[in-house]
This record gives structure tokens, sequence and C-alpha cells, in this order.
């Protein structure tokens, strides 16, 4: 091993030792898992028709996340699609889809971002894919949804919470009677 300068080795000559050295950030994917899954083809066998005109779809996207420890969070993407042709439901589906992430050396103000952004944005693939399964085997041609920005989701949300925050500092209080 060649040694530098001072005849130490590099990890010594740079003050560190092995236990001083800081860990680096980790996030890990405990389990993931659908937590809940529900389809609605309220009015097959009629709906399932060849010559059906195109649904016109709904979707919407929550994303939820409870601390389970100090380091472990439960992270749940809700996905809801309704599928309507004229004023006639074809389908509904509810999926909750959950994942437990282990997040080690992140600093806490770090942690909220993470587990609302980074955390679904490796869900997403597969909770797609159940919905897309799903939709397919109630008959209907898959729905691949389109991608999702986490992070612009996120700041959306950090915005409405400010806006609240903003109106009840602003807003005068209210007359007190006596």
């Amino acid at each position: 091993m060649a040694d530098n300068e001072a005849g130490a080795r590099p990890s010594e000559s740079a003050g560190a030792s092995k236990g001083d050295a800081k860990q680096p950030p980790q996030l890990r994917i405990i389990a993931q898992y659908v937590k809940d899954l529900s389809f609605e083809n309220p009015h097959a066998p009629a709906s399932l028709g060849a010559n059906q005109e195109t649904p016109k779809i709904d979707a919407s996207v929550d994303v939820q996340a409870k601390r389970e420890s100090d380091t472990d969070f439960e992270v749940t993407i809700k996905i809801s699609v309704t599928a309507k042709r004229a004023d006639r439901t074809a389908f509904i589906i509810e999926l909750l889809y959950a994942g437990l992430f282990r997040l080690q050396n992140i600093a806490d103000n770090q942690k909220q971002p993470i587990v609302l952004i980074e955390c679904p944005r490796q869900l997403f693939p597969f909770a797609r894919r159940v919905v897309a399964d799903a939709i397919r085997d109630g008959g209907f041609p898959p729905l691949l949804l389109d991608p999702i920005d986490f992070a612009a989701l996120y700041q959306k949300q950090m915005d409405t919470q400010q806006a609240r925050q903003n109106e009840k500092t602003a807003a005068p209080a209210p007359p007190t009677v006596n």
C-alpha cells in the first residue's frame, strides 16, 4: 500500500477514522403492496360491446404518508379512475398502493420532500400496472396512466398550505360579543 507524504494511510491523513465517517443518505424500500383495490363494472355485460364509444376518463391521484418509526414511513398512492359513456358509468377503479420506506442518515428537514416526491415516484410504475391489469381484467382495454410529476404535485400542496396560512394570519379577528 502506498503511503502519503507523512507516511500515514490516506484515511488517517484526512483526519477521519472509521467511526467518524459520515454515512451516506439511504432510501430503501422495505415492502410494497396493494392496500385496497376496488373495480366496478356496473353495466356489464352491456358496457362491453365491441362498437362502444370511447369513454370519457376522469383520473385523480393523491399521496399520503404516515410515519411508522424514526426511520420508516408508509407512503400510499391513491388512484381513482372513472370512465363514462354519455351519462352511464362504464367502470370505476380505486387503488391504494403503498410502500414501506426506510430513510437513514437524512436530515429531518429533508425527509418530507423525499417521502412525498421520491417515494411515490418509485411506487407509481407498479401502481400503474395494477390499474391497467384490473381494467383489462374487467373487460376493457388497459388504461396506461400518464407519468406523474410528483415534485409539481408536492409544490402545489405546499403552495396551498402556504396560502391557507397567509389567509389565517391576514384575516381580521372576528368580533366578540359581550
